[in-house]
């Protein structure tokens, strides 16, 4: 059961990752008298700028960062002014070194982290994974290669800035909830750093990656190791000590309960090929065909035949078979193997391979791809499809590749293949009908022999949940109009399917939720079916989120597939608590499911009580509590939180939630600064825009960038007040973005101002990524609402972009006056409020590239806005050292304390406190986080809350959010996991 990744046979589904936070540094180090800039940065380019004033200019060639400031003289913070802000001097010493926020907010970043569960097949054992701190900055310092849209650690021949685990416990779960004693996974070298936690089928051995940070490049790589569940002993793998693992892609599966298949570097492979010094010839692209080829703005691609051999050299694999006592067999060829499928009856594997020519438009998910089926004992049987490049894919969404894809296992079956092939050419502006067909076909099907024909579809396929020969359901989605349908299926028969729902994806209120699945005895996982004592018929367990007027409140529903009746046989409570079911826990009987036995695994939280884990049973419903999560910020425990609903002047209802500080009363203190922190989205009618998401009752939980940090400031948090772009029937959306997203923000402000809690002349706003693009906006086209800007990760130039964005896939061609009168670049010029950019410097997001904020700056600087740039050296998208998330943190309280709480440009320059050789090494224990790739590495959020860890076994869901997300969120799953494989946009 893979840690690593969240993939099932029925979808591709994006789940919240564990937390990663890092220890609190020692009073000691909380104070420093210099600005430390490690050596490792002395080489590069530092650009934190600033406007009007006194400009900033530094030149290119020099260290990013100015070494060993003296700050000597600067006021200690028993000397601040208000809000704990701190005088300053001189412009160069706020453009030089990393900084710390003020303690209050220090502290709760500083938080230590908890671990990450998992559960064992069999139910009767939990994992605690447990983790370090924020890496330090010298983790993502270190090389990688950026090849074919992904980035590759070559020391560890691994993806880069990966983060892992650096222990693993095991306790017993008790029949009554309780847990047993801990008993630690032992006999590896300390200090490891674990990867990749895998359960074999019967939950008897764990197979995980070991990797060790060495100087020489052999103790930097992956080597297998397995540990008994009973004895907690681990050891290697391999007996030979030079065998290392190929993590680029997928690397390891169990095949059965005592072999796993694994990806390992070639033994033959020599030193990576050196990139020459005079080049074979210029680099020449041809469209001499005249073909269309529309894509987003990757980065990262390939860019001539140097990074095409490095490619196929790092990611080149030989796979092997390898039995628990260390006998080793090789398995096919080295090649680039991405996927490792193994058939429910441990009988087949389909493999899935990348192959040349390679393209240097696309990224790597877009290669040649071949999928071929062996028998699980080596032998080749036949080649499935083989793919060309897919550079063509039209950016309109719902557009897809051409021929087979989503060609997967059946849960239910022994080896009987599934696929889905367009019918549009992948193209989704053709009508046609049907769009989509669905074929099966028995892996010892002769090779002659044609497939069935399973299922037709005249919308974009889904996704399938297999139950048996008498239940299935499919689904089937279209992005433009938002409708979704479920269909039930009897696969067995040649019985009419029949419409289950059909609904908007965007009609929270009306989603029925989604059937609880049970793990079978092979690993894999399928519709479970219930019987009631007292009644005849088939039913199933909705799980289902629950969206009401109130907020969430999540169910189970008992489902009678034959007449649609529904039983509520719970729910949860709604004046205080956050409950939702995570996973069915009793499914270890065969046949049917008895109700009166139903034992479910349920999670529960308040506004100010972090996450804990239950067990509850039927028929009395009784609740064991399992977990005992400690409050990860006390001194938050007493915050104020509402969920708010105010309208627009269109009547379009809007919701945002809104934070206080603790013990903060209006009548008492006043208004307070405001920070309103948002992200917009696209909706196709007013109604569904105006619906309530979220619970008034779920945990605040603050992660190391979080807004929510300002309440330690005694900040009023907006925190995503809706701001929704309608497009009602044909009308696009974005026409008329900036008049919806000012009215939108327009009333947010009213609401906060007419509630007594925000200053009128002190609210900021702030967004990262689509959320900094609308900061920008807003500062432009309704500098009346807020005092200054925080835009963090954005894209402001919509011509750079010229092949969609976010939602949009219309080109700039098509709808060049929305794509200008939406860049905020055009209305630099309009800009007067101060605006703190922030971006990191290896953006690798598409569309966000670390030029669109340079020339923003610029854009800015020419028409005397006052504005700053910082540049993050060496952050992605989003950012994950611990030097740079504090800076991150000193750059927005400086910018509030100054141009929110003070409203002075003249004073009050907050110096904070520098960052010195201890606090550095505080967070030097971390492990970089990995960067959200497609396929096969570990991701990890921070987040103080607790978590559970998703799993699979043969390409199949674990526990949480395995049985809890909801039709609408398969759907929509489906459809961004599409989205992105086709003509991918900016998030957050």
């Amino acid at each position: 059961m893979r840690l690593h990744k969240v993939y099932h046979r029925f979808s591709l589904f994006s789940l919240t990752p564990p937390p990663f936070l890092p220890p609190p540094p020692s009073s000691s180090t909380l104070f420093s008298h210099y600005s430390y800039s490690p050596p490792y940065l002395l080489s590069k380019r530092c650009r934190i700028s600033r406007t009007p004033n006194r400009p900033f200019i530094q030149s290119m060639s020099t260290s990013r960062l100015h070494n060993l400031v003296p700050v000597g003289s600067i006021a200690t913070e028993d000397a601040a002014g208000p809000n704990g802000s701190v005088a300053a001097s001189e412009d160069d010493e706020l453009n030089s070194g990393y900084r710390l926020p003020p303690p209050e907010i220090r502290d709760i970043v500083d938080a230590p982290p908890l671990p990450a569960l998992s559960f064992s097949p069999k139910r009767d054992k939990i994992l605690f994974l447990k983790r370090r701190s924020l890496p330090p900055l010298s983790e993502l310092a270190k090389p990688e290669d950026k090849l074919g849209g992904i980035r590759i650690d070559g020391k560890s021949n691994t993806r880069s800035r990966m983060s892992f685990y650096t222990g693993i416990g095991i306790h017993d779960l008790n029949d009554d909830g309780t847990l047993g004693p801990e008993k630690l996974i032992h006999g590896f070298p300390e200090g490891s750093k674990i990867n990749f936690v895998t359960w074999s089928t019967d939950g008897k051995h764990l197979a995980f990656s070991i990797r060790q940070d060495q100087e020489d490049d052999s103790g930097s790589k992956l080597r297998v190791w397995v540990a008994d569940v009973e004895t907690g002993k681990a050891r290697p793998l391999f007996l030979s000590p030079d065998v290392f693992l190929n993590a680029v892609f997928d690397n390891y599966v169990w095949l059965n309960d005592s072999t796993l298949l694994v990806c390992k570097i070639p033994a033959s492979r020599g030193s990576p090929p050196k990139k020459p010094l005079v080049p074979s010839g210029p680099k020449i692209q041809s469209n001499e065909q005249k073909s269309i080829v529309q894509t987003r703005t990757y980065q990262d691609l390939l860019k001539d035949e140097y990074d095409e051999d490095l490619f196929e050299y790092y990611a080149t694999s030989q796979l092997v078979l390898v039995s628990l006592d260390g006998t080793v067999k090789l398995f096919g060829e080295p090649s680039i193997y991405t996927s490792l499928d193994p058939s429910p009856d441990e009988k087949y594997i389909l493999l899935s391979s990348l192959h040349r020519p390679f393209s240097f438009n696309v990224p790597c998910g877009r290669f040649p791809e071949k999928i071929d089926l062996w028998s699980a004992d080596g032998k080749f049987v036949r080649t499935l499809c083989d793919l060309p490049a897919a550079e063509d894919i039209p950016i309109a969404f719902n557009s897809v590749r051409k021929g087979m894809r989503a060609l997967n296992w059946r849960a239910d079956k022994p080896s009987d293949l599934y696929w889905v092939e367009t019918q549009d050419g992948g193209d989704a502006k053709i009508e046609v009908s049907p769009r989509d067909i669905v074929y099966t076909q028995a892996a010892d099907a002769p090779e002659d022999e044609k497939p069935n024909i399973f299922f037709k579809l005249d919308l974009r396929y889904g996704g399938i949940s297999w139950c048996d020969d008498s239940l299935a359901l499919v689904y089937e989605s279209w992005y433009k109009t938002r409708r979704v349908r479920t269909w039930l299926v009897a696969p067995g028969s040649h019985e009419t399917p029949r419409l289950l729902f059909d609904r908007s994806s965007e009609d929270v209120y009306s989603d029925p939720g989604s059937p609880m699945l049970r793990r079978t005895p092979t690993g894999t996982y399928i519709i479970a079916k219930f019987k009631k004592e007292d009644k005849e018929g088939t039913y199933l367990l909705l799980n289902g989120s629950g969206a009401t007027p109130e907020g969430n409140i999540p169910f189970l529903d008992l489902f009678d597939i034959d007449s649609g009746d529904k039983e509520r046989i719970w729910h949860s409570d709604k004046e205080k608590y956050y409950e939702s079911v995570v996973a069915l826990m009793s499914d270890q009987t065969e046949g049917d499911l008895k109700v009166n036995e139903l034992k479910v695994l349920t999670s529960k939280e308040s506004k100010t009580e972090n996450t804990q884990y239950y067990l509850q049973q039927w028929p009395d419903k009784k609740s064991c509590q399992i977990t005992s999560f400690p409050h990860p910020y006390p001194q938050l425990a007493s915050l104020q939180k509402e969920m708010i609903r105010y309208q627009r002047r269109d009547g379009v209802q809007l919701t945002a939630t809104l934070y206080l500080p603790p013990g903060y009363d209006p009548s008492r203190d006043g208004p307070l600064p405001c920070l309103v922190w948002s992200y917009p989205g696209e909706f196709k009618n007013k109604e569904a825009a105006g619906q309530v998401r979220g619970s008034p009752n779920e945990f605040a939980g603050i992660g190391p960038t979080s807004p929510l940090l300002w309440l330690a400031r005694r900040f009023a948090i907006l925190s995503g007040p809706t701001i929704p772009i309608i497009g009602e029937g044909k009308e696009e959306a974005n026409d008329s973005y900036v008049e919806q997203l000012v009215g939108s923000a327009e009333a947010a402000v009213e609401e906060v101002i007419r509630r007594g809690v925000a200053h009128p002349d002190k609210i900021a706003i702030g967004g990262h990524s689509y959320g900094a693009f609308m900061t920008a906006n807003l500062l432009a086209h309704a500098p009346h609402l807020f005092c200054c800007g925080i835009a963090r990760s954005g894209a402001y130039n919509r011509t750079l972009t010229p092949f969609g964005f976010q939602n949009e896939d219309r080109t700039l061609w098509e709808a060049t006056d929305t794509y200008i009168k939406m860049s905020p670049f055009m209305s630099a010029n309009k800009i007067k409020k101060p605006i703190l950019l922030i971006h990191g410097e290896e953006d690798n997001n598409s569309g966000t590239l670390t030029m669109q904020s340079d020339r923003f700056f610029n854009a800015l600087k020419g028409h005397g806005a006052l504005s700053r740039l910082v540049i993050l050296p060496f952050e992605s998208h989003g950012y994950s050292s611990w030097e740079s998330i504090m800076h991150v943190l000193w750059e927005t309280d400086r910018w509030l304390q100054k141009y929110s709480v003070s409203k002075s440009s003249e004073n009050d320059e907050s110096k904070g406190t520098e960052v010195s050789e201890e606090n550095k090494a505080v967070a030097s224990g971390g492990g970089a986080v990995a960067e959200l790739e497609d396929i096969g590495v570990d991701r990890l959020q921070f987040n103080t809350r607790s978590s559970l860890c998703y799993n699979d076994v043969a390409g199949t869901f674990d526990l949480m959010e395995r049985n809890s997300f909801s039709s609408n969120g398969f759907y929509l799953k489906k459809l961004v996991a599409e989205m992105c494989a086709t003509s991918a946009s900016e998030t957050t």
